[in-house]
């Protein structure tokens, strides 16, 4: 039997051995070395625009670790005082024509020019400072582009053309006039932009981030004449992570809501609640569907602002096949609208979530009455943990808090709304016939968990076998559209426009995918831990709709898109 032979090459003075790595920087990873990058992720086409990563060979040449596959003998050194000049000159070069206006930048603390810059102790820059006048770009009610703070590191081009397959921006101009804008120079709010915020997820410097509305919601929390009530979305309970100090994929769901109480909400509310009242109407929508057996495109799934806004603008053709039911947040903010109907007080209505695409969906005249939205403010898991730090409040310290009543009941099926595959999960929970534990944990092994970007699902409903496709990343919803129109079968389809799902949303603080994974991970415990796994089985659903909803379940719960053409 013959034996492998193993190859190995030399990391400062270390072997270490290759074992399918695509380059240089994951093997220098692998000894233990941060090495220094921009344009470098592992997700996206290699760039190597930022020059950060480059190392020196036994034979004084300079490689960019990035894009230099391992090969077996080869000798690098990633810290010599060379390479270290090189590094401090490029930082120094890029601070020459940056905004140094750090203390006032949203992305403060999380930057990583910034964080370079400490790193390589940049503390006086030679050149003079060229950077012209901010220019600010905020017509998107998603995110604000700054483009006086842009690197041209390409990351945000890359994630909205590889990943999110809408390219609503890309490079323009050459030479020193290269810049990073929208076709035409338009404004963003006018592209294609679905408003996702994975572009500012990838951003390393600030030069777009997400729209900030926490003064609006100061204001309205300082005005005694007005009831605000908020609804915190599954997503956002296991993202805090290093912010607030709690470990990542953490449930601090109860710390949130202490706090919040804290800040001066009056009612607090967890979107679970009303994310099992998306999984019985969308199951009754796709059993009628099922029934029907005549639907040749599937029933795709509706919750992801984002996934419909790029539906509208890519396959207008395909809105009728999307589900008419409304997202958990658009659900619950009617159903307290009407709670609040007759209150002595102005009643306003705030929504702390994991996407930026949220705060378009907000503004939608679909979601509107007489004018007002019910929506009043969507704030991201980001603004979520300023406003925290902004009160002074100790959020490892405080106590945990339940959810306020009346609507303080949810189920597993509405916690794990948030990961991709959730909501797939929680809807074959209410259409099983067999509520028993051993037959809800069987569904978990149906293909429909997991981070991949594709996933696919054959399940019994009943008597008939269903196809269930799980996408996340609106590349591979695109990919998986052109496979149906070429003639593959799926009954239902349940498309999250970020990568991984919400736990990952444009709007959540950054995080490695290891940390992405622990979000995940972190739904399914708090699953586990929730007495009642189905939707249906939550005794304050049938309260609901025996009588808030009682005849008008369509009404505050469906909604009908204004059909738009190509």
């Amino acid at each position: 039997m013959a034996i492998e032979k193993k190859e190995f090459m030399t990391i400062d003075g270390i072997p270490v051995e290759i074992n399918g790595e695509k380059n240089l920087l994951e093997l220098i990873r692998k000894v233990g070395v941060k090495m220094p990058t921009f344009c470098y992720h592992s997700e996206l086409s290699i760039y190597g625009a930022c020059r950060m990563c480059m190392v020196e060979n036994k034979w004084g040449g300079l490689e960019a670790a990035c894009s230099t596959p391992p090969k077996a003998g080869m000798e690098i050194r990633t810290n010599t005082e060379r390479l270290r000049k090189y590094r401090k000159m490029i930082l120094e070069l890029l601070l020459a024509n940056h905004c140094r206006d750090c203390t006032t930048c949203d992305n403060n603390g999380s930057c990583k020019l910034q964080d370079l810059a400490k790193r390589f102790d940049i503390n006086d820059v030679r050149f003079p400072n060229t950077a012209e006048k901010p220019k600010i770009e905020a017509s998107s009610v998603s995110i604000v582009r700054d483009q006086h703070k842009c690197i041209l590191c390409g990351d945000c081009v890359r994630m909205c053309s590889e990943v999110q397959n809408v390219g609503a921006i890309d490079f323009a101009h050459r030479g020193s006039r290269m810049t990073i804008s929208t076709a035409f120079d338009m404004p963003l709010a006018e592209t294609t932009c679905v408003g996702c915020g994975q572009c500012a997820q990838a951003c390393p410097t600030g030069a777009i981030v997400v729209k900030n509305n926490i003064s609006n919601v100061w204001k309205i929390l300082d005005d005694p004449t007005i009831k605000v009530s908020v609804q915190v979305a599954p997503a956002v309970r296991v993202a805090l992570g290093k912010e607030l100090g709690v470990a990542p994929g953490e449930n601090a769901m109860g710390k949130i809501v202490a706090a919040l109480h804290r800040m001066g909400f009056d009612e607090v509310y967890d979107t679970s609640t009303s994310a099992d009242m998306t999984v019985i109407e969308e199951a009754e929508e796709l059993a009628q569907r099922l029934a029907e057996g005549k639907a040749e495109m599937p029933m795709f799934s509706s919750c992801c602002p984002a996934w419909v806004r790029y539906c509208e603008n890519r396959y207008p053709e395909l809105m009728e096949h999307v589900s008419t039911c409304k997202s958990p947040m658009q659900m619950f903010s009617a159903v307290i609208r009407e709670k609040d109907r007759n209150s002595e007080r102005k009643c306003m209505h705030v929504a702390v979530m994991p996407c930026t695409a949220k705060k378009f969906e907000a503004v939608r005249d679909e979601f509107k009455v007489d004018g007002k939205p019910d929506v009043d403010y969507v704030l991201t898991t980001q603004e979520l943990v300023r406003m925290i730090k902004e009160a002074g409040i100790l959020f490892r310290d405080i106590e945990p808090e339940a959810p306020d009543m009346p609507f303080g009941t949810m189920t597993g099926a509405g916690v794990i709304f948030g990961v991709t595959g959730g909501v797939t999960e929680a809807v074959l929970r209410r259409l099983a016939a067999d509520k028993s534990s051993t037959t809800l944990r069987s569904i978990a092994f149906t293909g429909v968990r997991g981070m991949e970007g594709v996933k696919e699902a054959h399940v019994m409903v009943g008597e008939k076998e269903v196809r269930i496709g799980v996408v996340s990343g609106l590349r591979n919803a695109s990919n998986l559209i052109e496979r149906i129109k070429n003639g593959e079968h799926f009954d239902f389809v349940e498309v999250m426009a970020c990568p991984g799902g919400c736990v990952n949303g444009g709007g959540q603080p950054f995080a490695p995918y290891t940390d992405k994974e622990k979000r995940g991970a972190g739904l399914y415990a708090a699953d586990r831990l929730c007495s009642i796994k189905s939707s249906e089985e939550n005794p304050l659903m049938a309260t609901l709709y025996d009588g808030l909803l009682k005849g008008r379940s369509h009404e505050l719960l469906h909604v009908h898109y204004h059909r738009k053409e190509k």
